[in-house]
This record gives structure tokens, C-alpha cells and sequence, in this order.
């Protein structure tokens, strides 16, 4: 079966649309359905559902595309590595991130990888530790950045420590304190980063028995600082996530050790292009080391 019509699926998958997936593809609407009911009638079973505003995969359709871009990744693999036997670089590399190293970290590497690997194309999507891990199993990227080690199914490269820090406004009686114990957590109202995925204030919490008293749980950064500017609770935030903080609102460290680990997780067998990826991302955090703590 021809490696095009898995990538009809995927496309239909992603757009869960026949109309979006043709124009993605430069196909008309009439073969990529074409293509979706020829894949259904040699499998013998439905892959997707079909309804008058979008189109789903069945159990089985998942259960497929899986399958599928996993004979996609190796067919672009294949393509790299001949590539590279030829002295050229080229592929795509998928990569999910987290939003602060989309904003922090990113511009900075793709503008690395152009000038070193231009034939190297990069694309990037965002989500939180729990999507990643998921687009991880699913094969819709090639490497992630997570806090942990996602499965024994990918190795998990340690890149850095991102301190957590306290962030509180001025009314705050903790406001002129150097540094902050972990047990004054607990005499103030505090505003719980919410997010899928392993919570890196919640495991700190529990690593040193700290019960807080949540008065908001928000998933936006910007949404939870503003909570504090306006007095309504105190938070505690990655280093890494912070930008220029309002004027009477500052970060302050712990007496106690609290940091998360920000990783990359990929397949043990990555591509060339992948591979070249990481080796651009490893040297920049080398060269940067001041500014992290590089792992």
C-alpha cells in the first residue's frame, strides 16, 4: 500500500476534515475520501467516523494511524539516512514543548539549526508534560520536552535544573524575606499552577509535606501572576518561566532545595536530523551554562 494514503489518514486525523486534509495535502476532496474508503474496504474494517461536521477515528483507526506512523517515521528516516551517506542533511524534525521553552529557548535553536543544518525542517508543537507524553506514544513528534522520563520506550536526556521560586506581591508579609521557608506556604492563600501531567509545585509540596491552602487553581502564567499583582495569593513559578514581573511583585528563592528538570525524551534510535537537533540544543545550553543549571 502506497505511504501516501497513511499520510491521508494522518492529515484526516489531525484536521478531522476531508476538505481541510485535501487542502493541506494539495489533493482534491473527492481522493483523499477516495483514498480513506479504498484503505477501509483492504483492511476490512471502518477507520473513521463519519458525520455532517467532522470525521473521528474509530478504536481501530487509531489503533492503525499508530501503526502507520511508525512505517512513516522510518520511510523519512530512511530518507535521512541516505542523506547523510550522500554529505547532505536533510528531514524534519517534530518537536513538543512546553511554553517556556517555546518563548525561551526555541527562536535561538531554530535560528541555529537553519544556519548550520538548512536543509533541516522544524516543527514545533505545544502543549503541556501529559500532551507530549501522549503525542510521544502516539508518534506525532519525534522528541519532547518533559520533567521526567515518559516511558521505557524512550530514553529521557536530562538537559537542565529550573529553579522554582516564590512569587509574591508587596502585601505579602513574606515580601522582604531573603529567602523563603516552605513551611510559610501554608499561612498564605495560594494561587496552584494547573496542568496534565507530572505537577512540579504538587511534587514539591509532597517531597517536603507542605499542605497549602489553594484558594485558585489557573493554567495560564500571565493569568496566575496577575493574581498576585493583585494581592489575591502567592504562587511559586519556574525560573524559567518568568518574564519582567510587575513592580510590586518579585521572585524569591527557597531555604529548601526546589527545582524541576526540565529533559528531552526521543525514541532510542533517533534520525539524523533529530539527532543534529539535539546535538545543536546540548552545545547551546553548554555554551550558556551561566545562565542554567546545566545538567
Amino acid at each position: 500500500m502506497s505511504l501516501v494514503k497513511y499520510q491521508i489518514l494522518q492529515r484526516v486525523a489531525e484536521a478531522q476534515s476531508f476538505t481541510k486534509a485535501a487542502r493541506l495535502l494539495g489533493l482534491t476532496q473527492s481522493a483523499v475520501s477516495h483514498a480513506v474508503s479504498n484503505m477501509e474496504k483492504e483492511f476490512g474494517f471502518p477507520l473513521i467516523h463519519r458525520s455532517r461536521t467532522s470525521v473521528t477515528l474509530t478504536a481501530d483507526g487509531h489503533t492503525m494511524l499508530v501503526a502507520m506512523r511508525k512505517v512513516l517515521q522510518a520511510e523519512e528516516q530512511l530518507q535521512q539516512e541516505a542523506s547523510r551517506i550522500n554529505g547532505l542533511t536533510k528531514g524534519t524534525v517534530r518537536v513538543g514543548l512546553i511554553s517556556s521553552i517555546s518563548t525561551k529557548w526555541m527562536p535561538t535553536i531554530i535560528r541555529l539549526m537553519e544556519q548550520e543544518y538548512p536543509g533541516i525542517r522544524i516543527e514545533l508543537r505545544e502543549g503541556d508534560y501529559y500532551q507530549i507524553e501522549q503525542w510521544l506514544i502516539a508518534g506525532e513528534i519525534d522528541c519532547g520536552f518533559l520533567n521526567r522520563p515518559s516511558s521505557k520506550q524512550f530514553q529521557y536526556i536530562p538537559l537542565i535544573k529550573d529553579p522554582m521560586l516564590c512569587i509574591i506581591s508587596s502585601d505579602s508579609p513574606l515580601y522582604n524575606m531573603s529567602q523563603i521557608n516552605l513551611k510559610d506556604i501554608e499561612g498564605e492563600d495560594f494561587i496552584m499552577p494547573s496542568y496534565k501531567g507530572t505537577n512540579d509545585v504538587l511534587t514539591i509540596f509532597e517531597k517536603y509535606g507542605i499542605k497549602p491552602n489553594i484558594r485558585f487553581e489557573l493554567f495560564d502564567d500571565k493569568g496566575i501572576i496577575t493574581m498576585v499583582e493583585h494581592s489575591l495569593g502567592i504562587t511559586i513559578m519556574p525560573k524559567l518561566v518568568l518574564g519582567i514581573l510587575p513592580d510590586n511583585v518579585k521572585a524569591v528563592s527557597f531555604e529548601q532545595e526546589t527545582f524541576r528538570i526540565i529533559g528531552l525524551s526521543t525514541s532510542y534510535n533517533v534520525s539524523p536530523a533529530a539527532g543534529k537537533f539535539i546535538e545543536i540544543l546540548q552545545d547551546w545550553l553548554r555554551q550558556n551554562e551561566e545562565n542554567f543549571y546545566v545538567m
